[in-house]
């Protein structure tokens, strides 16, 4: 039974790809990761020993600590967060605990290497339309929450990429791209180990927006729509980002919790 310092791995999942999602520590040691190198989404390790280091850039913010089993390690790394002034909460069970309720990680391997301060660093086309708005948006929410993104000419990005150690896609001959008939978005979604029931059917709304193939999705149509008038409204390619984001959480809360809602009016009708 939850208490009020621990959170079921159900209710978490219920929040990760939301605006509303804690950060996520990842604290098992170095031996527990070897033997399962993947992380719950958006999660980031962290080391016990020097938790007084990190815990000052989670001021202001609630956290779930992560360990092997859900025992010592998270246990006592939260209890050193709350005596920070944190919110801070356990996972019950653990990564283990987490991988019974089989529920989605992320292979470590495939995320980039991060930069000084821990974030992903990526580079893409300017003037995002779909893809490069849906991609920034999953690896945000279940990759990690800090990652930058970087808006260049499109002949420069992959020269961006090497001189600024970011990491290129939804441009042609990189890992992260079109690949057949799926867009970026559908490579992400299976690459990162992401393919939820919500997230595919987010995944073809995507594809048939991003690829004129609207016959694909019945809401294919309106994402498209949406998509270039929101590339019309900014000039600005980050602001475009910040408005896409609330238009992807939309989209994805429909996926996964609304699709079977309906709405009419009147609501009632007077009888004769």
């Amino acid at each position: 039974m939850s208490s009020y310092t621990s959170i079921s791995p159900d209710k978490l999942s219920r929040l990760i790809g939301t605006a509303s999602a804690p950060v996520l520590i990842d604290v098992r040691l170095d031996e527990d990761f070897a033997a399962d190198p993947r992380l719950i989404p958006g999660a980031t390790r962290r080391s016990h020993l020097d938790i007084n280091d990190w815990a000052r850039e989670l001021a202001g913010r609630s956290a779930i600590v992560i360990c092997n089993k859900g025992e010592k390690l998270s246990e006592g790394a939260a209890a050193w967060l709350r005596h920070n002034s944190i919110a801070a909460e356990i996972l019950e069970g653990g990564h283990l605990g987490w991988k019974q309720a089989e529920l989605p990680t992320v292979p470590a391997n495939r995320i980039p290497q991060r930069d000084g301060r821990g974030r992903t660093v990526w580079v893409t086309r300017s003037r995002p339309k779909i893809d490069r708005i849906a991609c920034p948006w999953l690896i945000r929410r279940f990759v990690d929450p800090a990652a930058v993104f970087l808006f260049v000419a499109p002949a420069e990005v992959v020269a961006v990429g090497e001189r600024f150690a970011a990491t290129p896609f939804d441009i042609e001959n990189v890992f992260w791209s079109h690949r057949g008939e799926l867009c970026t978005f559908d490579v992400m979604v299976q690459e990162f180990g992401l393919s939820t029931p919500a997230l595919e059917r987010l995944a073809v709304m995507v594809r048939g927006a991003d690829t004129a193939r609207l016959d694909l999705s019945p809401e294919a149509p309106g994402l498209l729509a949406v998509s270039l008038g929101l590339s019309r409204m900014y000039d600005d390619d980050l602001e475009q980002l910040n408005a896409g984001m609330l238009l992807y959480d939309a989209f994805y809360r429909w996926c996964r919790d609304a699709t079977k809602e309906t709405h009419n009016w009147p609501t009632s009708k007077v009888k004769s």
